[in-house]
């Protein structure tokens, strides 16, 4: 996760404000001093003054309507460190290189901010209130430029001097941490984070749930993921959260409030794309209820979402044949015959008109499904054929499907059909016996006069 989105640098230090004293009247006559050199760190001399004031001016004109003059600022910057650097007073050197950061940072050239804010923790007697903020920008302006390790540094050096806590400290550390991937590490930053947030009246956002949520999941904290999405639902009610809930069922492997926690999602019209109906209509099938899931994936195709492709409609088809519910099967497995380059999707056609006892039917469909070819298991259709047929009283037809299975399959296969076979010879024999006796019934009752 980059986070360069997340850190606007609009946080970090504002523009120096410098109070200019206005320069003495000289009179008629008076012979002119120079102004008396800073005597103490804390203090600008009038020169320096004087010069701050000229680049404030081009950096930040009074008017809001001129455009700042960054390139005469930055010669002036220039010429002052050139001119007096090596004779300034610790103060005067900090003020000047806070320009030369709002000057880079006013162009987003972070690096040149970095290296001012570096020098300025050079300084010998620098301002602690300077330091504070120097160390916090330099953690803000690591993360920026994705130098992690540095931004951690600063940010823990900041929190050693300063007596209060900080939001963006906190902040950056967690997502510092996280970005070097020692979300341990992370973790506790982004709490007390949420925690000063919510002790200040500040209100927090998904989003700051989310990213906590994300690091209890990834470091398979699922007992806190799990109480924490709760909350998140209460608070916020979004689908996504419903969704994670059922990632954290998974995760703790309680399947049946997985799927319970999917469905009332699928209730309160949270799904939208197909993964999110196919998941549900065939995770209702995992906790025997397919009827429930063929109607989710129907209402899916409906609406759009799910795709009417084969490999969708077998899914379908399969929920309502797992539901024994075999009218309703019929339709899909026949869309499904049609999209399939192979002849399984007839033979699935045939096995439905087969457990429905239509017979003629089936048979159709199993030759259809060995005249398209390339089968799975042709030797399984064969014999399918076959039992249609025998039903059917086609003795002649049942028993060239059973010899080609004999043919085809393996040793199991094999003796299965030949035993199929002998079946078949069997069944015709008894069936030419009745019918001999039916026929001699019938020629017995033929010798007798009709009665009038």
């Amino acid at each position: 996760m980059r986070i360069r989105s997340k850190l606007g640098l609009g946080f970090l230090i504002a523009s120096l404000s410098v109070t200019v004293m206005p320069t003495s009247i000289v009179l008629a006559g008076e012979e002119q001093r120079a102004p008396p050199e800073a005597r103490t760190s804390g203090t600008l001399s009038q020169a320096v003054m004087r010069s701050i004031s000229r680049i404030q001016e081009l950096m930040t004109p009074e008017d809001p309507e001129d455009e700042p003059d960054l390139v005469s600022a930055k010669e002036e910057l220039d010429e002052l460190r050139e001119r007096r650097f090596e004779r300034m007073n610790d103060f005067e050197k900090s003020t000047l290189l806070n320009f030369y950061t709002n000057y880079y940072l006013t162009l987003e050239d972070y690096i040149g901010a970095i290296r001012s804010f570096e020098e300025i923790l050079l300084i010998e007697e620098l301002r602690e209130d300077t330091r504070l903020r120097t160390l916090r920008s330099l953690g803000q302006l690591y993360a920026a430029e994705e130098n992690w390790r540095s931004s951690i540094d600063n940010y823990v050096a900041w929190r050693e001097l300063s007596f209060d806590e900080d939001d963006i400290v906190y902040r950056g550390l967690s997502y510092a941490h996280y970005q070097l991937e020692e979300f341990a590490e992370a973790l506790p930053y982004w709490v007390a984070y949420m925690e000063f947030q919510l002790a200040a009246g500040e209100l927090l956002d998904r989003d700051d749930y989310a990213y906590l949520n994300g690091l209890y999941f990834t470091i398979e904290d699922f007992d806190r993921a799990l109480g924490l999405t709760k909350s998140m639902i209460m608070l916020f009610d979004d689908p996504t959260d419903w969704m994670n809930l059922s990632a954290v069922y998974a995760s703790i492997d309680d399947e049946e409030r997985r799927v319970r926690s999917l469905n009332v999602a699928y209730l309160k019209g949270y799904f939208d794309d197909e993964t999110r109906y196919l998941n549900l209509g065939q995770s209702m099938a995992g906790v025997d209820i397919p009827a429930s899931g063929s109607k989710i994936i129907a209402d899916g195709i409906s609406k759009g979402f799910i795709e009417e492709i084969q490999e969708n409609y077998e899914t379908y088809t399969q929920m309502y044949l797992l539901a024994s519910m075999w009218e309703e099967a019929l339709e899909p497995a026949e869309r499904v015959a049609d999209l399939d380059p192979t002849g399984d999707g007839y033979d699935t056609v045939g096995y439905v008109h087969y457990v429905m006892t239509d017979y003629r039917e089936a048979a159709e469909a199993f030759q259809m499904a060995l005249d398209k070819g390339d089968l799975s298991d042709r030797g399984d259709t064969l014999m399918f054929l076959a039992r249609s047929l025998l039903e059917l009283d086609d003795f002649d037809g049942a028993l060239s499907a059973a010899r080609e299975a004999a043919d085809i399959g393996d040793e199991s296969a094999s003796d299965r059909a030949s035993t199929y076979i002998t079946f078949i010879n069997n069944t015709e024999s008894r069936f030419n016996i009745l019918a001999d006796r039916r026929q001699d019934a019938i020629d017995f009752y033929e010798t007798y006069p009709p009665l009038n």
